[in-house]
């Protein structure tokens, strides 16, 4: 399987949808998306991974960069994980979790949440 992204809006907010396998291979057009964001100006980046099917540690890694550039610039990243979806929830909430980095991003099940600023994230 590839990798899909899809870029829209909501409100403020930029919104990539990923769909696919995010692996050595596909991860760095993910990273390429994100950049692209920063450097049209956007601050307020949502991830949907909700259909990512694979996560190995090169997406991880891309996760990682991708809060860390957002927090260089003082922006913010959320990520939406659904924790119902195919095969019992998310690959990638599941993957983050293993590695116990899942605490450092604010996760949302849905776009709605995650656009909302009134919204809080979901436990980790």
């Amino acid at each position: 399987m590839t990798l899909k992204v899809t870029e829209g809006e909501r409100g403020h907010w930029a919104v990539l949808r990923v769909s696919g396998e995010m692996d050595l291979v596909t991860s760095p057009a993910v990273r390429q998306h994100v950049h692209d964001a920063v450097a049209e100006g956007r601050r307020s980046l949502v991830l949907d991974l909700g259909e990512v099917r694979f996560c190995d540690s090169s997406g991880v890694g891309v996760l990682i960069a991708a809060r860390r550039l957002m927090r260089s610039c003082q922006g913010r990243l959320r990520l939406i994980l659904p924790a119902q979806g195919a095969v019992d929830g998310s690959h990638v909430n599941r993957v983050l979790g293993a590695l116990g980095v899942r605490r450092l991003f604010e996760v949302f099940p849905d776009l709605d949440s995650a656009t909302d600023e009134r919204a809080n994230p979901l436990s980790a």
